[in-house]
C-alpha cells in the first residue's frame, strides 16, 4: 500500500472483520493506548463491527488528558504573574484545572499564547526579551524531541527568558501498571504507532514476555486498526505473547536513534503522577541537573498545592478502562465540549471527545449498537 485511501478500503477491512470473526473462538479484551486509535475506532464504527468477539477498552492514550491538575494550576500560577507568558498547544488551554483552565487566564490577562511547536516559544523568548516565556511541555514519546530541541536552541541563543514547564510521560511504565491490575481485565495491547516511531518498541519485548501479552504496534487508519486487531486475536488464540508490528511503514524496532539520543541528553526518567492512574513510578521525565537553568519549576517558586479531581468527574476511570464514556452520569449532559469537566471530554484525542463526536451521533441517528 502507498496511499491513505488504500488504509480505508471498505473490502480490505470487510475481509479483515470476516477473519477476526472466524477467528475468535471467545471474546477477548483489547485496550488500546492511543486517542488516535480510540477516536478511528469510533469514528468509523469499528467498535460496532468488532462487538460480540473482541470489546475495545480504552487506556490512557492522550497526553493532555492525563496531565495532572497540579501541573495545570502551576501553569495558570505562572500566567497569573504579570512577567511570564505561557505557551502551549491549544488543546491544554481548555482542560480545566483546579480553579480555572489557561483559556480562562488568557481571557483576562492575556499572559497565555497557543503555539504550534516549542521552537516558537523559543522565537517568541528572542523576540521578546523583556518576557519571561515558558513553554507548557506536554505529550508522550513523540513530542519529547522538539522540546528537547528547544531546549538547546535556547541554549545556543544564550536565552535566559524561556523555560519548559515540563509534564511529559513515558507510556510503558502506565502500560506495566494496567497490566499488574487484574480487574482490568486486560487480554493484549494495541500499542500507539506513533511513539512507536520515535520511541521503537524493542522495550515491549519483555513486557509482553512477563505479562503474557501480545503487544501490536498499529496505526490509525481502519486498515491499521484492524489488521493490529486480528493479530492480537491470532496470538491470543494460538496462547502466544510477543511484538508484532503492523506499523512497518512508520515503526522500527529500535525507533528514531537521533531523536532518542537527544532526549537522553536533555532528559532523565521520573516518577510523576498521572490524572487517572495516581504517581506512575519513572512514569515521567525531567531536566537533566545541567540543564536546569530552562526549568521553570527551578526558575520559579511553586505555590499551588496538591488538588483532588471534581468528585462528579469519572475522567480517572475512563482513562484506566474501568468505565466508558457514556456510563458517566455527567457525559453529555453537564460535561460536553462546550462546557467540559474534565481533560477527556476536551481533548481531540480523549475518549469522552470521541464517544460524544461519533457514538452519540450514531445513537441520534439510531445506528449505535455499540456495548457500554
Amino acid at each position: 500500500m502507498k496511499y491513505l485511501d488504500e488504509y480505508r478500503d471498505p473490502e480490505c477491512c470487510r475481509r479483515l472483520l470476516a477473519q477476526i470473526r472466524r477467528t475468535v473462538s471467545r471474546p477477548w479484551t483489547v485496550m488500546e493506548v492511543c486517542g488516535g486509535q480510540t477516536h478511528g475506532f469510533l469514528r468509523y464504527g469499528l467498535d460496532q463491527e468488532l462487538a460480540g468477539c473482541v470489546e475495545l477498552i480504552h487506556g490512557p492514550g492522550c497526553p493532555v488528558c492525563v496531565t495532572p491538575l497540579e501541573s495545570i494550576d502551576f501553569a495558570v500560577e505562572l500566567a497569573r504573574r504579570g512577567d511570564a507568558l505561557v505557551t502551549s498547544f491549544g488543546d491544554m488551554l481548555r482542560v480545566p484545572g483546579s480553579r480555572e483552565s489557561l483559556m480562562q487566564v488568557r481571557a483576562s490577562t492575556g499572559n497565555v499564547q497557543v503555539v504550534y511547536s516549542p521552537l516558537d516559544a523559543v522565537d517568541l523568548a528572542r523576540r521578546t526579551p523583556e518576557r519571561q516565556v515558558v513553554f507548557f511541555a506536554v505529550g508522550f514519546e513523540t513530542t519529547t524531541p522538539a522540546t528537547a530541541l528547544a531546549v538547546h536552541q535556547a541554549h545556543d541563543l544564550g536565552l535566559t527568558n524561556f523555560s519548559l514547564l515540563v509534564s511529559h510521560v513515558r507510556v510503558l511504565p502506565a502500560m506495566e501498571l494496567l497490566a499488574a491490575d487484574p480487574q482490568a481485565g486486560i487480554h493484549g495491547f494495541l500499542a500507539a504507532g506513533h511513539v512507536c516511531t520515535v520511541a521503537g518498541f524493542d522495550s515491549y519485548v519483555d513486557f509482553s514476555r512477563r505479562h503474557r501479552m501480545p503487544v501490536v504496534v498499529t496505526g490509525f487508519e481502519p486498515v491499521d486498526l484492524l489488521s493490529g486487531v486480528l493479530e492480537c486475536v491470532e496470538q491470543l488464540e494460538r496462547g502466544e505473547a510477543r511484538v508484532a508490528n503492523r506499523y512497518a511503514r512508520s515503526a522500527r524496532a529500535a525507533g528514531n536513534q537521533p531523536a532518542l539520543g537527544l532526549v537522553a541528553d536533555v532528559y532523565e526518567p521520573c516518577d510523576r503522577p498521572w490524572r487517572g492512574l495516581g504517581v506512575v513510578p519513572a512514569g515521567g521525565l525531567r531536566l537533566r541537573a545541567e540543564w536546569a537553568t530552562w526549568d521553570a519549576e527551578t526558575r520559579f517558586p511553586r505555590q499551588s498545592q496538591a488538588v483532588s479531581e471534581p468528585p462528579e468527574c469519572r475522567s480517572g476511570e475512563v482513562l484506566t478502562g474501568r468505565i466508558k464514556p457514556p456510563q458517566c452520569e455527567c457525559f453529555g449532559v453537564r460535561c460536553t465540549p462546550e462546557s467540559p469537566l474534565g481533560a477527556p471530554m476536551v481533548s481531540a484525542e480523549g475518549a469522552c471527545s470521541a464517544y460524544y463526536r461519533y457514538a452519540v451521533a450514531r445513537r441520534e441517528t439510531g445506528s449505535d449498537s455499540t456495548r457500554s
